[in-house]
């Protein structure tokens, strides 16, 4: 009897221990209440652009200017926190309304300048006349930096509300691949740099315009909670209210252009519900 017992007590642990399959390993980024954070740094790159001025004795446009990215030269200034509007960052909070499925909120600090040495048509009219004489032919050179300078470096800000539909690629015990895809909306609150015919130069945060954007990521997490995220995202910026003289007269620059970015960096994922 006592035989009869032990071995139905064997078999039992084997059904209920060795015999079940292990839970299997929780996802990162695929739950409802999920959160993360990030922070990061990007290289961007923008079209040709048709500026458009406009104020007192003066509308103009000047067609076809060329415009790149400035990005700080890497050092402390990377990681030092009283420094970190410095450089070309990105920051993003997410939250999972749905499973795969995160509300993302964003700011996207990119850099644009006017290439300073080139020479693009104008079209439309100027009265002073010593400003009126640097066109030549239907052309204006931009390279003495007399006629215009023309900047979005503290920076060229896209606050920005997006959806992200998450996938997991790979499900290992310490390592996750996370891929995820969406679309994103916002405003333009550049604090752009801009002197215009010698006046003093205009500095200053406002709401310039909105952008759209599509974006990807690749997302590695390890042990269910730190991420490096590398995304690309394209879009479209539209602004129509640039401030180009310090004052408040109503002078004001435009343009749209297409835009394209990369960045990376690391963040935090974590459960806001048991």
């Amino acid at each position: 009897m006592k035989k009869v017992i032990v071995l139905s007590a064997l078999f039992l642990g084997f059904g209920f221990g060795f015999g079940q399959d292990a839970a299997p390993k929780k996802e990162p980024l695929s739950k409802k209440g999920q959160m993360f954070v990030f922070y990061g740094w990007n290289r961007g790159a923008f079209s040709n652009s048709d500026i458009h001025f406009k104020g007192n004795g003066y509308n103009f446009q000047l067609n076809n200017v060329v415009a790149h990215d400035r990005p700080t030269s890497f050092g402390i200034v990377y990681f030092d926190p009283a420094w970190f509007t410095v450089t070309q960052y990105n920051f993003r909070a997410g939250y999972f309304i749905k499973d795969d499925l995160a509300l993302v909120l964003g700011i996207d600090h990119m850099k644009y300048v006017m290439d300073q040495n080139q020479t693009v048509n104008f079209s439309g009219t100027i009265s002073d006349p010593k400003y009126a004489a640097m066109v030549n032919n239907g052309q204006v050179n931009l390279a003495d930096s007399q006629f215009l300078t023309f900047e979005h470096t503290d920076g060229l800000n896209y606050e920005n509300i997006g959806l992200e539909k998450y996938k997991n690629l790979i499900n290992k015990k310490n390592v996750d691949l996370v891929w995820s895809y969406g679309a994103g909306v916002g405003v333009m609150f550049p604090k752009s740099n801009v002197k215009l015919f010698g006046n003093e130069r205009s500095d200053r945060f406002h709401v310039a315009g909105i952008g759209t954007d599509a974006r990807t990521s690749l997302n590695l997490v390890f042990w269910n909670h730190w991420m490096v995220r590398v995304e690309a995202k394209a879009g479209y910026i539209n602004m129509w209210d640039i401030k180009t003289t310090l004052n408040n007269k109503p002078d004001k620059a435009s343009q749209d252009f297409v835009f394209g970015q990369v960045l990376a960096g690391i963040g935090y994922t974590f459960n806001t519900k048991k």
